[in-house]
């Protein structure tokens, strides 16, 4: 448990060291790139500037661990454990300033994520989790715990997703099935989504196409503040990362819901 605290506490420095390298950037960007030989994958000086100093305080700090981050290429470790990055989560919505992005660290051992945070620097925020709980963090440090809100039906549930544009062809449909059930749907939410369900302002959120570092940090955020985050035949997807996930992602901030989902998008 000594470590597990350690690591939390390890967490305040990254996100302090991730906002020195992505701010000067935000809203003054010089270019972007394309990383896909086909479509189009943004990539920023910022994403490649906080991965790097993240990077660099983990090799300093936990030697022995892996890392799994998007822009570099990734380190086995020998410990075990893993940390699982995104520099800058929502990287589309970065470049044309709005502030819905955010610096994404997990850490997974053989059991999956057991801590997480998502950062938004610019907004001054902070949502964390550990085996002692969740947390929201205002821009005065101000530390509450995260708390999900009960919703047992869809006809009161606020759904979130970033895009229909992520989901399957089959999955189209059935989306926008659940929308028609749901109180509200809102999009464009990127990481943000999970982090407002954990503080109770959002009720579902589906997205498909993940890769792990999107959802990582999520798990334990998520969980710990009383909701459930699984695949589309329900299973938790703790356990997938970082090596199994197959890019499905359902969270519900009442667990009662679950079902009525999960039966709405398998058709």
């Amino acid at each position: 448990m000594r470590m597990i605290k350690d690591d939390f506490s390890l967490l305040d420095r990254l996100a302090e060291a991730s906002a020195e390298a992505i701010l000067p950037h935000f809203r003054r960007l010089s270019g972007v790139e394309n990383k896909a030989d086909d479509g189009f994958d943004p990539v920023t000086q910022a994403d490649k500037a906080a991965e790097a100093a993240l990077r660099a305080i983990l090799a300093s700090e936990r030697p022995d661990d892996g890392i799994l981050g998007e822009e570099f290429q990734n380190h086995a470790g020998s410990s075990g454990r893993t940390w699982i990055i995104d520099p800058i989560d929502g990287t589309r919505g970065f470049m044309i300033g709005l502030p819905v992005w955010g610096v994404l660290v997990a850490l997974a051992d053989a059991s999956g994520p057991v801590l997480g945070m998502m950062s938004q620097p610019y907004v001054g925020e902070r949502f964390l989790a550990s085996p002692d709980g969740a947390f929201h963090v205002d821009r005065a440090g101000r530390r509450t715990p995260l708390a999900t809100r009960p919703c047992a039906s869809l006809d009161a549930a606020i759904l979130t997703t970033t895009s229909p544009d992520g989901f399957t062809p089959e999955v189209i449909p059935r989306f926008a099935a659940l929308a028609r059930r749901c109180r509200m749907v809102r999009y464009g939410t990127d990481c943000y989504a999970y982090a407002l369900l954990a503080a109770g302002h959002v009720d579902v959120v589906v997205e498909m196409g993940l890769k792990p570092f999107d959802i990582a940090p999520f798990v334990p955020i998520v969980e710990a503040a009383g909701g459930a985050i699984t695949d589309f035949a329900g299973e938790r997807i703790g356990p997938t990362l970082p090596h199994t996930f197959n890019g499905e992602a359902v969270a519900v901030g009442d667990a009662s819901l679950l079902p009525a989902v999960l039966e709405v998008l398998n058709g």
